[in-house]
C-alpha cells in the first residue's frame, strides 16, 4: 500500500498492481479498496490503481466540514491528484455506488484526463421515482446518516458496526450471494476505529449523498452531457436501483452502452469477471 501527497489536507492510500494501460477503480459504501481485489487480479495486463477514498480505509479521515471536503467534487479532486501524481495516461475510470458518483464528477471536471468510464448505479435520470414509498423503504439510511444519533449508535462500537454493515452487505446483494466472513471482518476492523464510521458517512451529510441532486434533476443541454465513452453495468437484483430507472441515461451521457448484469448492488464482489471484462473492453485489452 502506498499514499499520495496531501491534497486539501487529505492523503489517499492506494494499491497498484499489474502493468500496461492505466485503470482506476473507485469503491462504494460500505467498502474500501479491498473489494476490487478479485477484479484487479483479472486485469494483469493493466496498471490497476485502487484508492481508498477520503474518509475510508487507510486514507485520511479528518473531522472537517463535509460540504467542503467530502462532496463528490472534493472527492474527485483527490482522485485527479492521484492520476496526476502517478502520471497515469488517460486511465479507464470505473466505480459503483459512491465511486460511480465520484467518477461522474471527475468526468465533468476533467474529461480530458480519462479514456472511458465503467459505471454501475447510481446514475442520473432517477428523478422523483426515488420518492415512491417502495423506494423510500430502501433509502431510509440516507436520512439516518444525517443525524448525530448515527454516530452515537455506531461509531467506535465494533459489534454495532458489524451488525450495521452486515445488514447492507446482505440485503443489497443478489439472492444466494453471501459476502465472506473474511471481508466482513476486514470492514469491521477499518470501520470500527473511533471516527472511522463518522468519516464514512460524511458523504451522506452533503448533497452528494442526499436526495437533493436527484429529485427534480433536469437533463443538461445535449452539448453538456458527459462525452467520455461510458459503459453502464446495471444489476438485475439491486434493491436500490431497479432496471427501469436506466431509461434516461442517454439524456446525461453522449456515448453510453447499457449492459444488464446478473448481480446485486456490490458488483465488484458479486460479479468480478463481468466487471473486469467491461473494464478490459473499455481499455482494449483482454481480461485474464
Amino acid at each position: 500500500m502506498d499514499r499520495t501527497t496531501a491534497v486539501d489536507g487529505f492523503r489517499l492510500a492506494y494499491e497498484r498492481t499489474g502493468s500496461g494501460p492505466a485503470v482506476v477503480l473507485l469503491h462504494g459504501w460500505p467498502g474500501d479498496r479491498t473489494e476490487y481485489r478479485a477484479v484487479a487480479a483479472l486485469l494483469p495486463t493493466a496498471d490497476v490503481v485502487v484508492p481508498d477514498l477520503r474518509g475510508f480505509g487507510a486514507s485520511d479521515k479528518h473531522p472537517v466540514d463535509p460540504t467542503e471536503h467530502y462532496s463528490a467534487d472534493a472527492q474527485a479532486h483527490g482522485v485527479i491528484r492521484l492520476i496526476d501524481e502517478l502520471r497515469l495516461d488517460r486511465p479507464v475510470l470505473a466505480g459503483y455506488d459512491i465511486g460511480s458518483r465520484i467518477a461522474q464528477a471527475l468526468a465533468r471536471q476533467r474529461p480530458d484526463l480519462i479514456r472511458a468510464l465503467v459505471l454501475a448505479p447510481p446514475l442520473p435520470g432517477i428523478g422523483d421515482r426515488i420518492l415512491t414509498p417502495a423506494a423510500q423503504r430502501e433509502f431510509w439510511y440516507l436520512h439516518f446518516h444525517r443525524f448525530p444519533i448515527a454516530d452515537e449508535l455506531v461509531d467506535g462500537r465494533p459489534e454495532a458496526v458489524r451488525h450495521y454493515l452486515r445488514h447492507f452487505l446482505t440485503h443489497w446483494s443478489k439472492p444466494g450471494f453471501t459476502v465472506g466472513d473474511e471481508h466482513l471482518d476486514h470492514l469491521v476492523s477499518v470501520y470500527s476505529a473511533p471516527g472511522a464510521f463518522t468519516a464514512s458517512i460524511a458523504w451522506y451529510r452533503v448533497g452528494s449523498g442526499r436526495l437533493d441532486g436527484v429529485v427534480g434533476e433536469h437533463a443538461p443541454h445535449p452539448a453538456q452531457r458527459i462525452a467520455v465513452p461510458t459503459t453502464v453495468l446495471w444489476p438485475d437484483h439491486d434493491p436500490l436501483f431497479p432496471l427501469d430507472w436506466s431509461d434516461r441515461l442517454g439524456d446525461f451521457f453522449a456515448d453510453v452502452d447499457l449492459r444488464r448484469v446478473d448481480g446485486g448492488h456490490f458488483l465488484p464482489l458479486e460479479c468480478p469477471r463481468e466487471f473486469a471484462a467491461a473494464v478490459a473492453a473499455a481499455e482494449g485489452i483482454r481480461p485474464a
